[in-house]
């Protein structure tokens, strides 16, 4: 067969043959020469390399994709920069497909023209992809109580596995193994970072989202404060909220500010020190705390006291014990007997 455009044609003959699963042979032509290959997999951006027997007395060769010619003998017939022919020789016909994507998967076939019958040889290429997370849930700010839904897609081939997991504090007991992490009623504990991994065969892509949870003020108890007159006094409120309390500070029912009768009042993350650098007989008496958030408030109170008070605990009272008074109580117990 010495026309070139006859062979084109008979090639594309073959093509549609083999699509539709039927033999390409000529009259006394055995089945065996129409080959199929075992399945080639290679992974998306790889090179692949295709190559097929010449055999004696090959007249026209070509390489095939589907229903394009890559290459008819040296003639390139592919637009297609990536491809490219390595070797023709009468033993060897190879040609490669550099940076290979998943558009280049499906059937190959090498079709051999002899003197005396066409010969095919197909084989299928499966493109493997690494997995990429292509649509994660944004870092969230949610109060506590609220309903969490966390979702996680990724593309791969063969198609990934998804794994939720909470990674930082480490929580294996909250964990989900599909797209979706779904947290109702979400505490302050279940504040942190979460990673979403995508897994197949070709490898793995791990991505994170930060999950942060608002919720109220509490305060730890007051502890009562006993100063000397004239020496430095403070005192000191914690306070646990998200977001970060800001404090007030009273006596009795007056409001403190900064600054004013010798008083510094400084606040530092989830601490505020009240300090006294001079105690005076009126710095004496009850002080409350009062840390606010955009949730709620929580307050405690504390009793900054001098020497000769004896004091209940840290119920934010204090009691003083004069002689005189103490004199008077026993007298007056007398009396009565």
């Amino acid at each position: 067969m010495k026309n070139p455009v006859l062979w084109v044609v008979l090639i594309g003959i073959s093509i549609a043959l083999i699509q539709q699963g039927l033999p390409v042979r000529s009259q006394g032509e055995s089945q065996s020469d129409n080959k199929q290959m075992d399945n080639i997999t290679i992974r998306q951006g790889e090179t692949l390399f295709l190559s097929c027997s010449q055999g004696d007395f090959v007249t026209h060769t070509a390489w095939l994709n589907r229903s394009s010619i890559l290459y008819a003998g040296e003639d390139k017939w592919s637009v297609d920069p990536r491809v490219s022919l390595v070797t023709l020789s009468q033993e060897e016909f190879t040609i490669k497909i550099e940076d290979v994507d998943v558009t280049d998967e499906g059937q190959y076939i090498c079709a051999v023209q002899t003197s005396s019958r066409p010969r095919t040889t197909s084989v299928h290429i499966i493109v493997q992809v690494p997995p990429k997370i292509v649509n994660l849930s944004r870092d969230l700010v949610v109060n506590e109580g609220s309903n969490v839904t966390l979702m996680c897609l990724a593309n791969g081939k063969p198609e990934p596995a998804i794994v939720w997991r909470m990674k930082s504090p480490s929580d294996d007991s909250l964990s989900s193994d599909s797209e979706v992490l779904d947290i109702p009623f979400i505490s302050r504990y279940r504040a942190g970072v979460y990673e979403c991994t995508a897994a197949n065969d070709i490898a793995v892509d791990t991505q994170t989202v930060e999950l942060t949870v608002n919720y109220a003020p509490s305060v730890s108890d007051g502890r009562d404060v006993g100063v000397t007159l004239g020496q430095r006094g403070v005192l000191q409120c914690e306070a646990d909220a998200v977001p970060e309390a800001d404090f007030e500070w009273y006596r009795d029912d007056r409001r403190i500010f900064n600054g004013l009768d010798g008083i510094e009042i400084e606040a530092a993350g989830a601490l505020s020190r009240l300090t006294f650098f001079n105690v005076s007989e009126a710095d004496y008496g009850n002080y409350t705390c009062v840390a606010i958030n955009k949730l709620g408030s929580a307050n405690t109170s504390f009793v900054l006291y001098g020497p000769g008070a004896v004091q209940d605990g840290n119920s934010g009272t204090s009691t003083v014990f004069n002689p005189f008074c103490l004199l008077i109580a026993i007298l007056q117990l007398l009396l009565k007997f």
